[in-house]
């Protein structure tokens, strides 16, 4: 199948070759014809596997025709509800890249900046709104998002949105959202949480599972190397200082106390890096990825949660200071390296491709 397969007007087609795509990913596939049935969709696929588009693509073609008849007033009928403020970011981005021919107009709102930056965006009028749960409630509050105007609401990386606490703000916004014709949900993983979520969310959904591989692909390189617990920092630097030297690399740790201690190790050793994690404010987030993806430090340290979703990719190697409980989460972790690299492993698993 290519995209010219699928019923979707010339300005979007136009949009999507600009961006180098030429047939949809297998969730792509799948979600797209479901979404311009106007079905509800519980899809489960893992990050870097086209999830944004699943939903982007088939809402802007929806959208078409009511931006086509509106008036001057715009308002937003299409919510998208991310859990971190970089998330938020790059979905709005990826939007804005599709709808490129088009007259849809998007935004994106988030905590941890100003917010009338982000009121006079919505005075200004948008059709897509993408949204963290906090502020788009605390904006709701004051009178200038009205949810009743909402008519697909769309829930990203909902496990994620769960494991961070947010279940109270997403279920007030499903209350809130009173007039809905279409409903999204997108995870990673469908624990029993997201399902019972969905059964508040969803109705009748088609359920789309994509790319939920335990095992890692043949061409990533893979060692491993036991060392006690007390030694592991000292195993870093060495293989920082004679394996990565001066590649990119990014190092997970599991907690955000682990993050601060191997930077801080590594700063103290003569390393450029970064460190991200949900203790730093939104302003510290957004400084330490933009200095890694634009190479003024070649190594970032970071929780899951932080780094879940964020289009960092195409690095040299990938560290696990910590293994990750689930194995598609390391399927994940280290699916985010680049071929033809060598590479080394460790408890610490580090690897490449």
């Amino acid at each position: 199948m290519t995209f010219e397969d699928l019923p979707l007007s010339q300005n979007i087609l136009q949009g999507i070759a600009e961006l180098g795509h030429n047939t949809p990913t297998p969730v792509q596939e799948k979600v797209i014809p479901e979404v311009l049935r106007r079905n509800d969709v519980l899809a489960s696929a893992q990050t870097g596997t086209g999830k944004t588009g699943a939903f982007a693509i088939p809402l802007l073609q929806l959208l078409q025709k009511q931006v086509a008849k509106e008036s001057s007033e715009k308002h937003p009928t299409v919510l998208i509800i991310s859990p971190t403020r970089e998330l938020a970011v790059q979905i709005e981005e990826n939007i804005r890249s599709y709808a490129r021919f088009t007259d849809v107009k998007s935004g994106v709102v988030f905590g941890g900046a100003s917010m009338q930056p982000q009121i006079n965006l919505l005075r200004d009028g948008l059709h897509i709104l993408v949204a963290t749960p906090g502020r788009l409630l605390d904006l709701r509050k004051q009178g200038y998002i009205d949810l009743d105007k909402i008519e697909v609401l769309v829930l990203d990386e909902a496990d994620l949105m769960l494991d961070m606490g947010f279940i109270d703000e997403v279920q007030k916004i499903i209350r809130l959202s009173s007039n809905l014709v279409q409903r999204l949900m997108f995870s990673a993983t469908i624990p029993p949480k997201v399902q019972d979520l969905a059964k508040t969310l969803l109705q009748e959904p088609e359920r789309i599972e994509v790319d939920q591989n335990s095992s890692a692909a043949p061409e990533v390189q893979q060692k491993l190397y036991l060392v006690p617990k007390q030694d592991k920092t000292e195993l870093l630097l060495f293989v920082m200082r004679n394996v990565v030297k001066e590649k990119s690399v990014l190092i997970f740790r599991r907690t955000k106390f682990g993050v601060e201690k191997a930077f801080d190790s590594l700063n103290k050793n003569g390393f450029k890096a970064e460190a991200l994690h949900g203790d730093k404010s939104q302003s510290e987030r957004s400084i330490a990825l933009n200095k890694f993806k634009n190479k003024e430090v070649n190594i970032l340290v970071a929780t899951d949660v932080a780094a879940r979703g964020l289009d960092i990719d195409l690095l040299d190697y990938v560290i696990n200071f910590d293994i990750p409980n689930l194995p598609e989460v390391y399927v994940h972790r280290i699916g985010r390296t680049k071929q033809g690299r060598e590479c080394r492993s460790f408890h610490l698993l580090l690897q490449c491709r």
